[in-house]
């Protein structure tokens, strides 16, 4: 891929992200999200909030498997606009589905797994958020390497907040917790050199 392409590259990051917001605002607004509005909330901000999470977590083995460091770039924003999703899926939660009754949002935490795992799930993205605002994401060193492990176990908690949640059909957070796993196998360092020795003798065979 060109360099050219990487401003273009975000920018369309930008629209895929925030699209499926406008689109929820906007059957919101006009009472379009089935008999349980809320209910749909919940569940359509925790899906984009996962979704994009996965996707950030892509981008690394994605840029190494393409040769496009460009995908890289996409890494810190889809991981902020996955904590944006999940923060709102956690305002929806706390807001509208509870009213801001703590005490019973407390005993409903404590009484559900799902709830717990989902809650851990988003204080284990709010170091990545805070990092990524004040620009410490690039700077190298331990900090960096703690950072992105929380994100690896925000996307494990996150499924199994999804997994915990459904009661009946679990094959798609069975997929996503699948795909998770492959992503992070793919960060060991024996699967890294093999990765690299297949794009050197790609290279040299063109």
């Amino acid at each position: 891929m060109p360099r050219v392409a990487a401003p273009r590259l975000m920018a369309l990051a930008h629209v895929a992200a925030l699209l499926p917001l406008a689109i929820l605002i906007w059957q919101f607004a006009r009472g379009e999200l089935t008999a349980d509005p809320i209910r749909e909330l919940v569940i359509r901000t925790g899906d984009y909030a996962l979704v994009l999470l996965v996707l950030s977590l892509a981008c690394t083995p994605v840029s190494k498997l393409s040769g496009m460091p460009q995908v890289l770039r996409l890494r810190r924003l889809l991981g902020l606009y996955a904590f944006a999703y999940t923060a709102l899926h956690l305002i929806v939660f706390v807001a509208l589905d509870y009213g801001f009754d703590l005490d019973l949002i407390w005993k409903d935490v404590l009484a559900k797994r799902f709830a717990l795992v989902g809650v851990a799930s988003f204080l284990a993205l709010l170091p990545l958020a805070i990092a990524s605002v004040r620009g410490r994401m690039n700077q190298p060193g331990r900090m960096q390497q703690w950072l992105h492990r929380l994100t690896y176990l925000a996307a494990l908690l996150a499924v199994g907040h999804f997994l915990l949640e459904v009661k009946v059909d679990r094959r798609i957070p069975l997929i996503y917790g699948a795909i998770v796993v492959l992503l992070l196998l793919f960060r060991l360092p024996w699967v890294t050199k093999g990765v690299r020795e297949w794009r050197n003798s790609m290279s040299r065979k063109h």
